[in-house]
């Protein structure tokens, strides 16, 4: 067997279990991902508005999307503020670097 032969791994959600294939070296993200969505589904099942695993699964997924979106325009803005302050740093240095050239004229 290959070492990137996708081998069986069961996962538990909501107390059902599945059999999934999975690449050996991602055997860990997808036990983390099932956990992450048990969680996410029990959350939802346990407010007791709704009903019906299919139900449950959809408004875990549309929280967990909301969740992935938000972080997605967060992480967008961090780069503009990071590229806006390594920018600013720059010409700072660069203004500095210019001045001391003509200091040593």
């Amino acid at each position: 067997m290959s070492e990137k032969e996708p081998t069986p791994v069961t996962v538990r959600i909501l107390d059902k279990e599945y059999f999934v294939a999975c690449p050996p070296d991602e055997r860990q993200d997808l036990l983390d991902s099932a956990e992450y969505l048990n969680k996410k589904m029990r959350e939802v099942r346990d407010t007791g508005k709704i009903v019906g695993a299919d139900r449950i699964a959809v408004m875990a997924a549309l929280n967990m999307a909301n969740e992935l979106l938000r972080l997605r325009r967060q992480d967008t803005e961090l780069q503009g503020n990071t590229t806006g302050r390594v920018k600013h740093m720059r010409e700072r240095v660069e203004g500095a670097l210019q001045r001391t050239r003509q200091l040593d004229l």
